[in-house]
């Protein structure tokens, strides 16, 4: 019996990537070492930084601005561990005088990351579905419940210059808005100061059914993240793109069936009634990999990504991704 290549793969332990660390399935030829880790930028500060692992979860928007670049030491599979709608992460401080989207034209907002993929698919639905003129925004860079950074991106430079302010104020976001110093925040974190300032709230509070609406009119679950492979590992093993794609797609199938026939195993209190809202909004097949079902969401970060100068022309979304053996 041949030998099975030997892969380090950095992810975080999401419900439908269980079988694959826990071995329960099993990529063909493929013995992966799958290193868990709770924090998606430390993943891609490591391997976009250091090329740490053999495979990694990776942020969207950076590995499509890498390809924009021509500096790219990565492929990609349509494998996306991590959608999410974004909505509910846009916050505002009341006493600012913001009630509407169009109320943050020309305000100072708080960003934990100017290119990170959350943000960008928030100022991309902002601008379309809400007609904000973000042009005189003022943004201030920062992780949103710590002061400083959030995380050592190694990212590539925008096209373009965009009003940023890095936050050197000792203070986290969320301190900076609820002291009224910023106006808003977008991230991937809630601000904690949520819990006691009564005038910091979300910007659309009635989010889910926001959410609900956008889905059933443009046909978008955003995603987040995707999965790279380095392009040495990749040219010297071209099996293998083909052979863990299948392993990711088995292992999500296995969660979402544990998650449909054993409702009993989550702590969520009305998981029947989310599960049959989940089927009523998408459909069958609501958390899909691959490019035939995710063709105009990933059109749409692209197109977002050249409005906002993060690429200089589109690209074909063909060419973001190495042939899996899709069916």
């Amino acid at each position: 019996m041949a030998e099975r290549l030997k892969l380090r793969f950095a992810c975080g332990l999401y419900d439908r990537m269980r079988a694959l660390h826990a071995r329960e399935i099993e990529p063909e030829g493929i013995e992966l070492d799958f290193v868990a880790m709770d924090s998606p930028r430390a993943i891609f500060d490591r391997m976009a930084g250091r090329l740490e692992f053999d495979m990694a979860e990776m942020s969207s928007s950076e590995f499509i601005s890498r390809m924009g670049a021509g500096q790219c030491p990565f492929v990609a599979l349509p494998v996306f561990p991590s959608r999410m709608f974004r909505h509910s992460y846009i916050c505002i401080n009341t006493e600012s005088g913001i009630s509407r989207p169009r109320d943050l034209e020309g305000k100072r907002i708080g960003v934990a990351l100017y290119t990170m993929t959350a943000a960008i698919w928030m100022r991309g639905l902002l601008q379309h579905d809400y007609g904000v003129d973000l042009s005189g925004v003022r943004w201030v860079q920062g992780s949103i419940n710590s002061p400083g950074a959030h995380g050592e991106p190694s990212v590539m430079p925008l096209l373009r210059s965009v009003p940023i302010e890095i936050n050197q104020s000792g203070k986290s976001l969320s301190q900076l808005l609820d002291e009224g110093a910023i106006d808003a925040t977008m991230g991937t974190r809630l601000p904690s100061a949520m819990r006691d300032n009564p005038h910091i709230r979300r910007l659309f509070p009635d989010y889910r059914e926001v959410e609900k609406q956008y889905y059933r009119r443009t046909g978008i679950f955003p995603i987040m993240h995707l999965v790279v492979i380095r392009m040495d590992v990749y040219e010297r093993h071209p099996f293998i793109a083909a052979s863990l794609y299948r392993a990711f797609c088995d292992s999500r199938d296995r969660a979402v069936a544990a998650m449909r026939q054993s409702p009993r195993d989550t702590m969520l209190p009305w998981i029947t009634s989310d599960l049959e809202e989940i089927d009523e909004v998408f459909g069958d097949g609501f958390w899909s990999y691959g490019l035939k079902t995710n063709r105009r969401t990933l059109k749409t970060l692209i197109a977002y990504m050249v409005e906002q100068s993060l690429i200089a022309e589109p690209i074909a979304v063909e060419d973001l991704f190495v042939p899996v053996g899709e069916p």
